[in-house]
């Protein structure tokens, strides 16, 4: 196949079909499909129709790359969450475009960033993106299948793909840490790709490392020079404060070793570092609230916004301490005012360590005076309404968290706020047959 360059010329091409038509005395529709299948596309139409939406959009041109036209409409309700939630940058393509802060607004938004000029005609476009020869969709496909030599090749015959971007501004590389094969990481960088480049929302390569706990994708991207200091998604969204807030204890040490910013209570309380929080926890100090601007890692999780008051500096900080299963930090944070049973934003530090099967946390919390049985939110609206901490180990089959919980008095017919259900119930629904099994017989 032939190199299509990063910014291909229409006029090049029609040239380079009539100098093959003369030359081969072939008619210039043969020519032109001949040079269209030379690239990778089943047609000229299909070819040209691409080239004129790389030049006229250049750079800031979003490719289509997943072949599931609902995918794009929940990126149209994610980038208006943000836009209305003032998360910053949301708002840019709306004023850009000239779109209302609405569904079909942000349609609309969606479809333009795409290089489209409706929503009807990207949602047509990529009804056919499988068969249309494109090379950011083929490229998505080889990652997404882990395809080295498939991607070697994409790599070599369009050099391009490693600054392109698809759907959010998210490039090759960022997708390639969501399939947690670092192979296909170290074959973009090699290829040139830029480890400290954000999508839309600011989420670095290392962001997303920091989001799948992958330590060896972390040290490849910082050898790389990927930056430790970026926030994403809000301010103090850096990649430790991701790790943290998942509790990825592996992650989040890694990254701490190169810099503990933006230095907030959580921040401590997460990594269990008793002297930054001993400092922190001095009344009225500047830092320990500061740059919490980074709440949730995507809009799956609903609005919030964060206040100065220190009680609930503390009472959040106190759930980051349990998700990381640091024991030391909760007793401190306690003992500090803290309130054992606060639901900050989704969740209590209970029902936070109970679905991340913090064992040691758990039994922290409950001699602490945790409500073993108390009913809050956790994660997304659509299910984390009236559960309890059973209910979140359960889900994710920790089987020693069920233990400690039912050990400290857990309602094993507890149900939940919006499905009724109960732990067992959910351990079913989530396949952890392990856990609703155990459930069975305790």
């Amino acid at each position: 196949m032939g190199t299509l360059p990063a910014k291909p010329s229409l006029d090049q091409l029609r040239k380079r079909a009539k100098d093959l038509a003369r030359a081969e005395g072939v008619k210039l529709s043969e020519a032109q499909f001949r040079i269209a299948r030379d690239h990778g596309f089943p047609s000229w139409p299909k070819l040209r129709a691409y080239v004129r939406r790389v030049t006229e959009h250049g750079e800031t041109l979003q490719h289509p790359y997943h072949q599931d036209v609902h995918y794009y409409a929940e990126r149209a309700l994610g980038l208006l969450a943000s836009a209305v939630d003032e998360t910053p940058g949301a708002r840019e393509p709306f004023e850009r475009w000239e779109q209302p802060l609405t569904r079909d607004g942000a349609l609309v938004v969606v479809a333009r960033e795409h290089g489209f000029v409706s929503w009807r005609a990207l949602r047509e476009h990529v009804k056919s993106l499988v068969d249309s020869g494109e090379p950011f969709a083929r490229a998505y496909r080889a990652v997404e299948a882990r395809d080295l030599d498939g991607l070697d090749r994409l790599l070599h015959e369009f050099p391009g793909l490693v600054t392109a971007r698809g759907t959010n501004g998210n490039d090759l590389l960022g997708m390639a840490g969501a399939t947690c094969d670092e192979r296909l990481s170290r074959l973009l960088l090699d290829h040139g790709a830029d480890p400290s480049r954000g999508n839309v929302h600011g989420w670095t390569p290392l962001h997303q490392a920091a989001y799948r706990n992958l330590p060896l994708l972390l040290d490849m991207l910082l050898d790389a020079g990927a930056p430790v200091d970026v926030s994403a998604r809000g301010d103090g969204g850096t990649p430790l404060v991701v790790a943290l807030f998942w509790g990825h204890r592996e992650a989040a040490e890694k990254l701490a070793s190169r810099s503990r910013a933006p230095g907030n209570l959580r921040v401590a309380a997460g990594l269990g570092d008793a002297d930054l929080l001993a400092e922190l926890l001095e009344p009225g100090h500047p830092a320990a609230g500061a740059h919490r601007g980074f709440y949730r890692p995507h809009s799956g999780f609903p609005a919030w916004h964060p206040e100065d008051d220190p009680a609930e500096v503390k009472n959040e900080a106190l759930a980051w301490a349990a998700r990381n299963d640091r024991a030391d930090a909760l007793r401190t944070l306690v003992a500090r005012g803290a309130d054992v049973n606060a639901d900050v934003y989704r969740g209590t530090a209970l029902t936070w360590a109970a679905a991340t099967g913090r064992v040691a946390a758990i039994r922290a919390l409950l001699d602490l005076g945790a409500d073993v049985n108390h009913t809050g939110t956790f994660g997304g609206p659509n299910h984390g309404e009236g559960v309890t901490a059973l209910h979140l180990a359960a889900q994710s089959g920790h089987l020693d968290a069920i233990r400690a919980l039912v050990e400290g008095g857990a309602d094993l017919e507890a149900r939940d706020g919006i499905w009724n259900t109960t732990p067992e119930r959910w351990a079913e629904v989530c396949e952890q047959p392990a856990a609703r099994d155990l459930l069975r017989t305790l």
